[in-house]
């Protein structure tokens, strides 16, 4: 039996990761700060679901529980980190942006440090981060929540150098996700909000097909490539 951890499996695109992982045979072990919501999902599927409470803007004592867990489970073949935050923040208040910069920075770097840390003393394994489209420019809406998109993006690619220059066997693939129908996706006006149940589809499928990288869903891929192509003086103008 193949083992996953999933970092951030309470709502969204990570509870759906779980839930799917688990119903195909995979024994999962689900990653989250709120329990009631753990033990939930954990009850969907008891003969192969355990958990751990932990939150990431505690690395200590999440790499504690996260380690703790991997010997629970007794290995660890996949690693999804999926935990992350943003708000809309038009006033530049930093009380806003703090909480993006401690998960999405500081939090998710050591969760993934660690991940990627287990696998290579190993040998080999697969790790898959959940970055953003949003990581492709910056947002005058939500600077912090798009730059640590940003960050997570490249320090991704320079896990995947490091894993090229190393043949260390581990493999690392950056799922980036245009707007979901999470708690996540805000503001009005918005557009292709893809549902969660297909972003997991195209998520896994990436996965099986050995993807480095994966912009899901499909038509986003469109819009990431032109985010890419657009020049700042008319990108600056949206």
């Amino acid at each position: 039996m193949k083992q996953a951890i999933v970092i951030g499996a309470t709502s969204g695109i990570g509870r759906g990761l779980a839930e799917r992982l688990a119903a195909a045979g995979w024994r999962v072990g689900a990653v989250g700060r709120r329990e009631t919501l753990l033990r939930e999902l954990a009850a969907t599927t008891p003969a192969n679901m355990l958990y751990a409470v932990a939150d990431v803007t505690q690395p200590t004592a999440c790499i504690a529980a996260l380690t703790a867990l991997v010997e629970r489970m007794g290995g660890m073949d996949l690693c999804v980190v999926c935990s992350g935050t943003g708000e809309l923040n038009p006033t530049l208040d930093f009380e806003l942006e703090e909480p993006a910069i401690r998960t999405n920075v500081l939090g998710w770097t050591a969760v993934t440090d660690w991940a990627y840390g287990w696998f290579e003393s190993r040998g080999g394994g697969e790790l898959a981060v959940v970055t953003s489209v949003g990581g492709l420019r910056g947002s005058g809406a939500a600077p912090a929540y798009n730059a640590s998109k940003a960050y997570q993006i490249n320090y991704a690619e320079g896990l995947r150098q490091r894993a090229a220059k190393s043949a260390s066997g581990v493999r690392v693939t950056d799922i980036r996700p245009g707007l979901v129908d999470t708690a996540m996706a805000k503001g009005e006006g918005l557009f292709w909000v893809m549902p969660v149940e297909r972003v997991v589809d195209q998520t896994l499928r990436a996965l099986r097909r050995g993807r480095r990288v994966a912009v899901v869903t499909r038509r986003w891929r469109v819009v990431a490539w032109l985010l890419r192509l657009l020049p700042e003086s008319l990108y600056l103008k949206m």
